[in-house]
């Protein structure tokens, strides 16, 4: 696969993962471009928290049919949308 295709798709991923944590989290006054691709999503991020964690394990489940087992892998993942971005497309291209 091209690594052009592989940047598109990311870039598909990444939105579709700002709207939904949007959605999901209901951030308020939080719109996709508040969010960026590297920015941290906990602490002093965007701010999110332990509940917010269990809502992101339910959302990729629920739009990516992706199950998280590893919770010390999750916090890797968790990290920012671009870590979110790669595991969705590590996991749904196989």
């Amino acid at each position: 696969m091209s690594d052009v295709n592989k940047e598109a798709q990311l870039a598909e991923i990444k939105a579709k993962l700002k709207r939904l944590l949007i959605e999901q989290l209901s951030l308020e006054d939080v719109s996709p471009e508040d969010i960026t691709d590297d920015g941290e999503l906990f602490g002093d991020g965007l701010g999110l928290d332990s509940l917010d964690a269990v809502e992101i394990v339910v959302l990729l489940q629920r739009n990516f049919s992706l199950e998280v087992k590893d919770m010390e892998q999750s916090r890797e993942v968790f990290r920012t949308v671009n870590s979110l971005a790669e595991y969705v497309y590590s996991k749904t291209q196989s």
